[in-house]
């Protein structure tokens, strides 16, 4: 069972509280369907855990396979820049079939962005460098596909439902390790 090898710490995107037992890391790709899905079902496992879950949020575009991956995770990074990551990456992921450099900018308008700051960001790939550190840090923990889930610093393959993530993480301690 692969390890996560990158601790959480204060660069990620993190939902939930530093203390809470459980911490849930998902390596995600803006343009894969399966995370499309999986966007879904992580949003009813963080309303049933509440402040007993950490949710951390880490790139891992697969831009062979993803075209516009890569874009949207600039500009899920450009967003983060003016304090609204998770804003911007709830518009990615429901609007998975636009990722276009035009849809991008509409999401950000939407968001009342500076769009100055938001395309030159963009243009001059300020945020690269820290996509591909995540990117190469699920490399590592060995991600190799996406979703890819750790729990509690665990690797969790499997079925990514919400039933099936709520049973392994309400299932008690066995098999999910304090994270620390």
């Amino acid at each position: 069972m692969s390890r996560l090898r990158i601790p959480v710490g204060s660069q990620d995107h993190l939902i939930g509280p530093p203390t809470a037992r459980l911490t849930l890391v998902e390596y995600g790709d803006f343009q894969c369907p399966y995370c499309g899905e999986a966007y879904w079902e992580v949003n009813k496992v963080l309303a049933a855990m509440g402040d007993q879950l950490r949710y951390v949020f880490r790139h891992f575009p697969l831009t062979e396979a993803h075209p516009f991956a890569m874009q949207a995770a600039e500009a899920a990074e450009a967003a983060d820049a003016q304090g609204q990551f998770w804003e911007m990456h709830r518009l990615l992921y429901e609007n998975q079939q636009a990722l276009d450099a035009e849809s991008l900018l509409a999401y950000a308008r939407t968001l009342d962005l500076d769009m100055g700051r938001f395309a030159r960001d963009l243009s001059e790939h300020r945020f690269l460098e820290r996509i591909r550190r995540d990117f190469m840090g699920g490399v590592r923990s060995g991600v190799s596909g996406t979703p890819g889930f750790f729990i509690n610093g665990e690797s969790y393959v499997g079925d990514f439902s919400a039933p099936a993530l709520l049973s392994v993480l309400q299932g008690g301690d066995a098999g999910v390790p304090e994270y620390s």
